[in-house]
């Protein structure tokens, strides 16, 4: 009776919304009144607090609207009240809330949801069924968790584990929605990576989904495990889904060797069946007499294994092995050859039939439980590459990665290649020497990365010539039609080295070195590199009006907000500034440089206190009255390394476009989290926040030196909301800070949630790390970047093709010489139970 009312349940949430959907608009309406009245009965509500609607909020309220149709099957009333109509204190009169949703259960608030946690149906459905199911649905961070958590179960309740990779998905849904249903008959488990993930021996660089039965209840054929061990587990072999999950699930709570139902024209009486215990049956007829398996198991294989009288229970130990080894993957039967009914020849002791393919049942003689499960686990294989093949097919644009993705979905869409000038050997030199300078992007037409920067290039030089600039041509060469003039081949009169990466930037100038753009594949930083690179390097100055000049104009054709960095030698004669020449020439396009010698030099160091030689750092966040002045170098490198530091903001904003440049500092980041500010008010906090990080490094001086304090604006930068929830393995409440990225290790330490921010107290908890009494918060997961799909493994691919070696081909000969003393009697097949446990 549970099988059919969790089916018809999780099967049919759709039937009768047709109807109701017209209605839905307005049901998503709620009066104040009504809202009061059915928060006073208690009533489960997810609701809305309509204030001003932006093109955000209404794509929310979208898929607010689809959500309903899921939620009212759960109970839960799902509307909006319109805060410019209808008046609820507090929810309405307070602006901050427009970006929150409230769950309400009980006569009061049970839970509020950032709009940008919940961001679809599916986010929808699952932060809510996850808020609701709080009992039945725990979350654990560490193994040690788990361990108890089965303590707890053992011999109660068997524990379902899933692991989504992000919480607000169509796994984490189709978990919620199940739990839902079963969350009274097993206890359901949510990690999204972390320690336990490590402990089911999963790479959290693993894109697929998971769920584990953990089997802590007693169950036949297996002892309840003892206090110093852990429940044995079954994974689910299938992608995660509800229907999927449901019919695991049922197939978990099948018996381990089945009874097949009555059915015709081939019907089993009790006589047929010899009932020996709920978990067991013995079959007497013939295999191919068996119906197939009945909902909710008809996708599910059977195996068939056939006993002796004089073995027979021996082969009962045998078929509970195997049931055990194919938990989850199919469906184990005895039969009995005493039987007149059993007409299968004596040389087959095994038999299995697959579903979907056809009702013939396939027989064989097996001398060993592995034959029997190999060969269910290659038939699986076959379907799953059958799959994967169809898939490919069909996704092929999307397997590399989002940029492949992007470039596929657009492919349709043509460049506008007017904009830029297309050169072949025949015209390469000429081009490049009648312009006084060349960007040359050296491209492939079948790479996704370059067709998609070709489109951010295309942008620059569209934006120049909007701007005027009329000195620089932009330019491209298809390196896959021209492989000449890209390999740069001897003999070829080719300003520079062989390109052999793809996309790469190269900008060329008559009778001077290339010079290599090697940063961010993005239009607004190649725009940037370009206009900076325009200056000379360095700029000559011969007098303090042109030093002002310098230090203030804005670069023709830089963006709006563009502000350069600048640096600015000064030097008594042109031969001490050898070492700033070459660094200079370096920091080309990176820094705007500018070289002051001789009697202006003098001047400008005796106005401001100065002593020849000087360097001096103009950093874009300071103003130019208040240079850095940097220590003497005796080389260029020496140089180039205190510019660089003089240019870092002591608290500068993480971005996407900046995070490896100060990933490459070595330095761990003491980093925080902030989110959009809703008004003034949340301005304001935002930046007290800042000021206090600033103390931090201020006060803390030497011991505030191995840390990087920095910060990250979700709103500007909303891929820092995946790099908080990969750091802690869950979303926290903002602000957050974490320390992160150490030297010394993969820990990831968050800042205690109760506590302010203030320099004093993180000073603490600093040297609290420091003294290993802090506990981590979560784990940085491997530098692991496997293939997205097994095509694309060409290193696994190569060593499949490369020939055994002689120690191979010897290990080889030993395996076959042990498998051919296996003893074999009267066909039975290997009878040692194996009990299967992935945990």
């Amino acid at each position: 009776m549970w099988v059919w009312t969790a089916a018809f349940f999780l099967l049919g949430l759709s039937l009768g919304r047709c109807t109701q959907k017209e209605k839905l608009s307005n049901r998503m309406e709620i009066p104040a009144a009504d809202f009061y009245e059915k928060l006073q009965f208690g009533k489960i509500m997810f609701v809305y607090f309509e204030h001003q609607v932006s093109p955000a909020i209404s794509l929310f309220l979208v898929e607010m609207e689809k959500s309903a149709e899921v939620l009212q099957d759960y109970g839960v009333l799902v509307g909006k009240v319109n805060c410019q109509t209808e008046m609820v204190p507090t929810y309405c009169t307070e602006e901050r809330l427009q970006h929150t949703a409230f769950l309400f259960r009980g006569g009061k608030e049970f839970l509020s949801f950032d709009l940008d946690t919940i961001f679809d149906v599916n986010s929808i459905v699952a932060e809510v069924l996850f808020a609701i199911l709080r009992e039945e649905v725990k979350y654990v961070h560490t193994d040690a968790d788990l361990l108890a958590m089965e303590r707890t179960a053992r011999g109660k309740k068997d524990i379902v584990l899933s692991y989504v990779q992000s919480l607000g998905t169509q796994e984490h849904r189709s978990i919620m929605e199940t739990a839902y249903v079963y969350g009274s008959k097993h206890q359901f488990i949510l990690i999204t990576g972390g320690p336990v993930l490590k402990q089911l021996g999963v790479n959290e660089s693993s894109r697929s989904s998971g769920v584990w039965f953990l089997h802590c209840r007693v169950s036949a054929g297996l002892p309840a495990p003892t206090a110093s061990e852990r429940c044995p587990s079954t994974r689910m072999r299938r992608a995660l889904s509800t229907l999927s999950l449901h019919s695991f699930l049922q197939l978990m709570e099948a018996p381990l060797v089945v009874r097949p139902p009555p059915s015709p024209p081939f019907p089993l009486t009790c006589a047929a069946l010899k009932c020996f215990s709920r978990r067991q049956s013995e079959v007497d007829v013939d295999p191919s007499s068996v119906p197939p398996p009945q909902f909710p198991y008809q996708l599910t294989p059977q195996v068939f294994l056939f006993s002796r009288p004089a073995t027979e229970h021996l082969d009962r130990d045998a078929a509970t092995a195997l049931a055990w080894r194919l938990r989850g993957v199919a469906l184990v039967l005895l039969v009995h050859r005493q039987s007149p009914a059993v007409k299968t020849p004596e040389e087959f002791n095994a038999a299995y039939r697959l579903p979907e393919k056809s009702s013939e049942v396939k027989y064989l003689t097996s001398h060993s439980l592995d034959e029997v499960s190999d060969i269910l686990d290659q038939e699986d294989e076959e379907d799953e590459e059958e799959e994967e093949e169809e898939e490919d097919e069909s996704q092929f644009g999307k397997l590399d990665d989002e940029v492949a993705a992007s470039v596929f979905e657009n492919r349709g869409n043509p460049m506008d290649l007017d904009s830029i000038t297309h050169l072949t050997s025949e015209n390469f030199h000429t081009e490049v020497a009648s312009s006084r300078l060349t960007v040359v992007l050296f491209y492939l037409k079948w790479d996704a990365v370059s067709m998609a920067f070709l489109s951010s290039f295309i942008e620059v030089a569209e934006k120049l010539a909007e701007s005027e600039v009329d000195d620089v041509q932009m330019s491209a060469v298809d390196c896959g039609e021209w492989t000449d003039l890209c390999a740069a081949q001897p003999g070829a009169p080719v300003p520079f080295q062989p390109i052999t990466e793809f996309p790469s930037v190269v900008l060329l100038r008559p009778q001077e070195s290339p010079q290599y753009y090697k940063y961010m594949l993005g239009s607004e930083a190649l725009h940037r590199f370009i206009v900076q690179s325009r200056a000379a390097a360095p700029v000559r100055l011969s007098s303090q009006e042109e030093v002002m000049s310098f230090l203030q104009e804005v670069p023709r054709g830089a963006l709006a907000g563009n502000k350069p960095d600048r640096v600015l030698g000064l030097f008594g004669t042109q031969t001490e500034a050898s070492t700033f020449l070459e660094a200079a020439k370096s920091l080309r396009g990176e820094v705007l440089s500018g070289l002051l010698t001789d009697g202006p030099a003098e001047k400008w160091a005796a106005a401001h206190g100065l002593d020849l030689p000087a360097v001096l750092a103009f950093p874009y966040w300071r103003t130019p009255a208040h240079p850095s002045v940097l220590p003497a170098s005796s080389c260029a490198a020496e140089l180039l390394a205190h510019v660089r530091t003089a240019m870092l903001h002591p608290m500068p904003e993480l971005t996407v476009e900046n995070l490896p440049s100060f990933l490459s500092l070595g330095k761990a980041l003491l980093l925080l989290f902030v989110g959009e500010e809703e008004d003034e008010i949340g301005r304001r906090q935002n930046q007290e926040l800042l000021e206090e990080m600033r103390r931090v490094v201020e006060v803390g001086g030497a011991r505030a030196e191995p840390y990087l304090a920095c910060w990250i604006h979700l709103g500007r930068t909303p891929a820092g909301m995946s790099v908080l929830g990969s750091y802690l393995g869950y979303m926290p409440p903002l602000p957050a800070l974490v320390l992160a990225h150490l030297p010394t290790g993969e820990e990831v330490y968050r800042y205690p949630a109760d506590s302010v921010v203030a320099a004093s107290s993180v000073l603490q908890w600093l040297q609290r790390i420091q003294d290993g009494a802090e506990p981590p918060a979560g784990m940085l997961g491997a530098d692991s970047w496997p293939p997205s799909a097994d095509f694309y493994d060409f290193l696994k691919v190569m060593e499949a093709q490369e020939p055994p070696t002689p120690a191979d081909e010897e290990e080889e000969l030993e395996e076959e010489d042990s498998y051919g003393e296996e003893p074999v009697t009267d066909g039975s097949p290997d009878l040692t139970p194996r009990i299967h446990s992935e945990l």
